[in-house]
């Protein structure tokens, strides 16, 4: 360095114009901003699209809303059944994507004026760093000093290279669809893959789905994905397990002499062909790092693209933090925004705390619901030397007068030495409801003897999660009688 060169001297308060910025306007980023304006922090935040995020946006309020409409033809068949009479009902989808457009119209009204009155300054555009405490905004090139940065832009679909992928769609678009599809063809078997699969054939649709490994819902416990399993065949809906989508081509037909399309071929790695109107791909999420100026800031990411960040979302620069889907640890909405709250309070707060990521509960939206919360049976197997697994198969009341013969399924996994419940697993309705409290309870340290001390409410569901009195199966490595497979029984 010559002698008339002098070192950058370290920012000052004052040549920050905000104390906060946020990029992206989803759960995590949303509920940041507002909280640590609430704390009396300066904060902006910028979204490219519509506030909301994923969740409200184009995730699990559109899905839901689609779901409670899919239900609705069991509720008839069922209803005939319990003595109501009424004329043929009639489906109709455009009405459907009206409705889910309204409500999120209102939704996102919502979240605007949430931030207007937490004094949050949001701007619509795209925001990328320059450096490690400058943001640009590419609406108006206006460049923004903040002494701290999060980031919180999502994820999206992940999309594998192969022939004519440009013609399927992902769970971006499938709510908007201008036609409903009669054939559905569904790449992957994830809870994404599994919620349209169940909700389109109860709307009317022939739907096969194209999985890849030996089973449907990789990472759930091994009881639930087979029940799982079973109902959908049994709905109707086919599944193709150990294969994958490996080319798509638009179908042609020349009625009336022109060449009009007739939909989508679908061929398989193992040769196997399909025909379908619309074509689902549902291979999981990456999430939102690339073109944002990671590296001028020197931010690390990982080898899939998501930032890496310690217990209190700081990444590797002191000054700019990540949370949600972005960060690639817990793609659920919940996570988002607790992380997003935890960052607030702990930065701007002056109440340092950490998300809890352990017995974090959730849900898939099929038909029966499917709730669980903490280790599955194999999980708890490989940690702990001893397990005893309560299970029990049951058909709802309701199936008495319906004549439905599909088994419900709850299942308890608890540690033998401590009594302690290590996880539950519901494939029930209402599974989504019960399994929020019953997180409760597992992340409180409940016992098995807990659980059975309570009073039944009779007739529900729920019932029979505290009338179990007795392990199926014990599972104990310190004893080599025991049975070393899954759903074995002494």
């Amino acid at each position: 360095m010559s002698k008339s060169a002098k070192a950058p001297a370290p920012c000052s308060e004052a040549e920050f114009d905000v104390d906060l910025f946020v990029i992206g306007g989803g759960s995590g980023g949303i509920r940041a901003a507002r909280v640590a304006s609430g704390h009396g922090a300066k904060v902006m935040l910028a979204e490219e699209y519509r506030l909301g995020g994923t969740c409200v946006i184009r995730g699990c309020v559109p899905k839901k809303l689609f779901v409670y409409a899919s239900r609705f033809s069991d509720s008839f068949d069922e209803a005939a059944e319990f003595g109501w009479r009424f004329s043929v009902p009639h489906f109709d989808w455009p009405s459907l994507v009206a409705a889910k457009d309204r409500e999120i119209t209102r939704l996102e009204g919502l979240y605007v004026t949430g931030q207007q009155g937490a004094g949050v300054e949001v701007v619509r555009s795209r925001a990328v760093l320059e450096d490690a405490h400058t943001v640009r905004l590419l609406e108006d090139g206006r460049r923004v000093r903040a002494r701290t940065i999060l980031i919180a832009t999502g994820a999206h679909p992940e999309l594998p290279p192969f022939e004519g992928i440009e013609l399927g769609i992902t769970s971006d678009g499938v709510f908007d669809l201008k036609t409903f599809p009669r054939k559905l063809v569904i790449g992957g078997a994830g809870y994404i893959a599994m919620e349209f699969a169940g909700l389109f054939a109860a709307l009317g649709s022939d739907v096969t789905v194209v999985c890849r490994g030996s089973n449907v819902l990789r990472g759930f416990d091994e009881d639930v994905r087979q029940a799982v399993a079973a109902s959908y065949t049994n709905r109707g809906i086919k599944l193709m397990f150990g294969d994958s989508i490996r080319r798509l081509r638009r179908r042609h037909t020349g009625v009336g002499g022109g060449d009009h399309s007739g939909g989508i071929d679908v061929t398989t790695e193992q040769g196997g062909r399909l025909v379908a109107d619309q074509v689902l791909l549902a291979f999981g999420r990456t999430p939102n790092t690339t073109s944002l100026g990671l590296d001028r800031a020197g931010v690390k990411t990982g080898a899939d693209g998501a930032i890496i960040v310690d217990a209190n979302s700081r990444t590797n620069i002191p000054n700019i933090y990540a949370v949600g889907d972005v960060s690639n640890q817990f793609n659920l909405t919940p996570v988002a925004i607790r992380e997003g709250h935890a960052f607030a309070d702990t930065v701007f707060g002056k109440k340092a705390w950490q998300v809890d990521y352990s017995n974090v509960p959730t849900a898939v939206f099929s038909s029966p619901e499917i709730g669980t919360v903490g280790l599955t049976e194999l999980e708890a197997r490989a940690q702990y030397l001893a397990v005893d697994v309560y299970k029990v198969r049951f058909r709802p009341l309701k199936a008495a007068v319906t004549g439905d013969c599909e088994a419900r399924l709850l299942k308890v996994v608890v540690d033998c030495e401590s009594d302690r419940i290590l996880g539950i697993h519901i494939f029930a309705d209402e599974a989504s409801e019960m399994i929020q409290v019953l997180a409760i309870a597992v992340g409180s340290g409940a016992t098995m003897k807990d659980f059975m001390s309570v009073m039944a409410v009779h007739p529900t569901v729920g019932e029979e999660i505290v009338a179990i009195q007795t392990p199926t199966v014990r599972y104990d490595r310190r004893d080599a009688s025991t049975p070393l497979v899954p759903g074995a029984s002494v």
